[in-house]
């Protein structure tokens, strides 16, 4: 059941039907009497996400609160995606081992333009939406936007706030512990993310687990202003394509939004079968009990497709099933292999050659984006040439005339048009 079917079967009167609906899938709601009380009012709630825009590109891993945000917008709860362009500059100490490296405005500023498209293939960005920047309360000298954020605000947000409680923090205890450095700076993000929810008056927030002490911070700040502190719903993190780690792009185990069909599917029927229940539930409307019972490899097509479904639409996640099934299944050749057509000249050209004359093609169709990386490749014996594992990169030569199909990886190929007929690898 998709949330727009949801919502004909929950109205603000329903209030156990919603909360049916919205516990599908957290972590942990602080409290359930609280929120409760609050859907019993029978009036809209503001609830709040808050995203800074330490990267350009939003994976799957954000989608796990964007749908949940949706299904409060479809319930007719207004959502408020706040694009936290002024805590970015400070770095969020959640989940560090060590202090976040700084940013500059520009390098937040040039992240944050492709947000709003992005949220835009989960949420109705036309109705209950509401977009901010928390540089509305923080940064307004810069931005043109809102009343000036003295000092005397400043010192009156830091005297709600208690060191103690700020190095209670799990984080911060290792890093002492370990000897690492905590930078001022670090110690006033609680109380930066907790003073957005303060500004925006929230009913709701919602966060990943390793939110969960700066969402109570919000709160005990809610308090502190007079305000009526805001209820807490935690979601689990997304485990990358690695089954190990949580999906971040710096670890190079995500899934991004602006991925090709053909790419998202493929990293999906790469996971491992450990987190298959976890994608299904969190990012799915698919109930995890239709799919268990099934191979594995058929659940995770059905994972698969429902997903590129939501951001490709569902003809061309048939598409894509179909597809897999030929290559991988049937060792067929994918049908829609780019194509890159080289001089070769009446000499045969080396593999190095080859890379450094279509080096950009061979890092978006192949991932390879360097002669290290395709000297390593070839080392773990992860290239293929006409379906031949390419066994060293000084003997592997294309003959002009030659067409022939790379393979890097299980997932990306190439075909290689090499004028005035077969390549050899030796």
């Amino acid at each position: 059941m998709t949330p727009r079917t949801q919502r004909r079967h929950a109205t603000f009167t329903d209030s156990e039907a919603q909360l049916q609906i919205l516990q599908r899938g957290i972590a942990e709601l602080i409290t359930d009497g609280e929120l409760r009380a609050k859907l019993a009012r029978q009036k809209p709630l503001l609830v709040k996400a808050g995203f800074d825009p330490t990267a350009p590109d939003l994976h799957l891993g954000h989608t796990v609160l964007l749908r949940k945000l949706r299904q409060f917008q479809d319930l007719g709860h207004k959502v408020v995606f706040l694009i936290g362009d002024a805590t970015a500059l400070v770095g969020d100490p959640s989940g560090q081992t060590q202090t976040r490296p700084l940013l500059t405005r520009a390098q937040v500023a040039a992240n944050a333009k492709t947000y709003v498209a992005q949220v835009a293939r989960v949420l109705d960005t036309h109705r209950h939406f509401r977009l901010r920047y928390n540089s509305e309360w923080f940064l307004p000298a810069a931005t043109g936007r809102g009343r000036p954020f003295d000092f005397a605000r400043i010192a009156d947000l830091l005297a709600r706030g208690s060191v103690e409680r700020l190095l209670e923090r799990d984080e911060f205890t290792q890093r002492r512990k370990a000897g690492k450095g905590i930078r001022m700076v670090e110690l006033f993000y609680p109380l930066m993310q907790g003073y957005d929810s303060v500004q925006l008056k929230a009913d709701i927030e919602l966060g990943g687990t390793d939110q969960k002490f700066n969402l109570l911070v919000g709160r005990d700040l809610q308090r502190a202003y007079g305000q009526e502190p805001q209820v807490v719903m935690t979601l689990p993190l997304l485990i990358g394509t690695d089954g190990v780690k949580k999906m971040s792009k710096s670890l190079g185990n995500h899934i991004a939004l602006t991925d090709s069909a053909t790419e998202m599917f493929g990293k999906l029927m790469s996971i491992p079968d450990a987190v298959m229940e976890r994608y299904a539930t969190l990012l799915t409307d698919v109930s995890w009990e239709a799919l268990k019972s099934l191979h594995p490899k058929a659940a995770k097509v059905a994972i698969a497709q429902a997903i590129v479904g939501q951001y490709h639409g569902a003809v061309e996640a048939a598409r894509q099933t179909a597809e897999f099934d030929r290559v991988f299944r049937k060792g067929q050749l994918p049908t829609d292999i780019p194509t890159v057509q080289i001089r070769g000249g009446a000499t045969p050209v080396s593999l190095n050659h080859l890379f450094d004359e279509a080096r950009e093609v061979f890092a978006n169709h192949l991932n390879i984006k360097s002669r290290s990386e395709l000297r390593r490749l070839v080392a773990q014996r992860g290239l293929r040439i006409n379906g031949e594992v390419v066994a060293s990169v000084e003997a592997c030569q294309l003959r002009p005339g030659a067409t022939s199909t790379l393979q890097a990886g299980p997932r990306r190929f190439l075909r290689v048009l090499c004028e005035p007929a077969t390549s050899f690898c030796a």
